[in-house]
């Protein structure tokens, strides 16, 4: 690529997605924690979730999202030159899951490369993307986000055991000369807030020992009512900065497609925003549940699907998690 066509950010090309087909609703869940589907669908909006076979691997589910992408664009794995994979769930901790996703894929000519903002990882990996783009380090970019947090959620721990899904959702992105693509994008993180959500053993910090597996310390914990606080807040002050740096106001935004965690979450968000939630907000959340890096990418292809999505919509994605981590992106599809 030459000056000449220096693209002026990334653009979307294709789009893909892959469920597991073991589907569990709330009476699941009914039957092993003391709980309620009445309790689950008010505090929450979600009805059922996908978990992944004993068999099945985060790559696997990783690869036929990244497959499918690439059809969408009509290219080839030789065609990407680097996989970005979104993940804090990963078949392994060395090497990294976008490694098992080039082999599975066949994408010889790719670097690759994972990273973990936890919920809002797709939305930093669509800004490394741009940036690799921008400056004409890669012409094609597989960007991935996929979880399998049902191997890593405490079964009767009733708070966060129903909140969890797993899935995996990919874009492929390319140039663009400024009429479409990545028009804004904004993130940030709170590191001091990074005990609100965790999995606190299988690192340096708590090696896994047998006392600390029979805690459940490789679990996740999360201090939900603290989190919500800051999960509204994060997300619309992320809303406005993506939509700011994108030189537009909310009224300019077509449709908004956010990390599906929690209904109540999402509607007071639209009510700071001043955006519909039942017209301009994309919701799956009760038939996948909290699927973190990979729930934007997974909203993104069902939107698409569904119709919803239209080229030449202005689009916002939003993003909180943990780490605390949280971020923007404003593109026109």
């Amino acid at each position: 690529m030459t000056n000449a066509t220096q693209p002026k950010n990334a653009c979307i090309l294709g789009i893909g997605g892959a469920l597991p087909s073991r589907v569990l609703d709330n009476s699941y869940f009914e039957s092993i924690v003391d709980t309620t589907d009445e309790w689950i669908r008010e505090r929450t909006g979600i009805v059922q979730r996908h978990f992944a076979a004993d068999d099945q691997l985060n790559s696997d589910l990783s690869a036929e999202a990244g497959l499918k992408a690439l059809k969408d664009a009509g290219m080839t794995p030789d065609d990407i030159d680097v996989v970005i994979q979104a993940t804090c769930t990963p078949d392994r901790s060395i090497p990294s899951c976008a490694m098992a996703v080039q082999d599975k894929i066949g994408a010889r000519n790719a670097a690759g490369f994972d990273i973990n903002a936890a919920c809002s990882g797709f939305i930093y990996g669509l800004n490394i993307a741009n940036a690799l783009i921008v400056s004409q380090q890669a012409r094609h970019i597989l960007l991935i986000g996929t979880e399998l947090l049902s191997r890593v959620i405490d079964m009767t721990d009733r708070t966060t055991c129903v909140l969890f899904g797993d899935g995996s959702g990919a874009v492929v992105l390319g140039g663009s000369d400024g009429s479409r693509g990545i028009l804004g994008h904004y993130m940030r993180s709170d590191g001091a807030l990074r005990d609100l959500i965790t999995i606190p053993c299988g690192g340096t910090e708590l090696p896994p020992t047998p006392e600390r597996l029979a805690e459940h310390l490789h679990y996740v914990h999360m201090r939900g009512n603290e989190t919500y606080k800051h999960a509204v807040t994060r997300l619309a002050d992320s809303s406005r900065e993506a939509i700011s740096a994108a030189g537009l106001a909310p009224g300019d935004i077509d449709l908004v497609i956010p990390h599906q965690a929690n209904t109540r979450i999402l509607q007071s968000v639209a009510k700071r925003l001043g955006i519909d939630y039942d017209t301009k907000f994309f919701i799956n959340l009760p038939h996948i549940g909290n699927t973190s890096s990979a729930s934007i990418p997974i909203a993104l292809n069902e939107a698409r699907e569904t119709g919803r999505l239209q080229p030449g919509m202005t689009i916002l994605l939003v993003a909180f998690g943990g780490g605390l981590t949280w971020g923007g992106s404003v593109i026109r599809y």
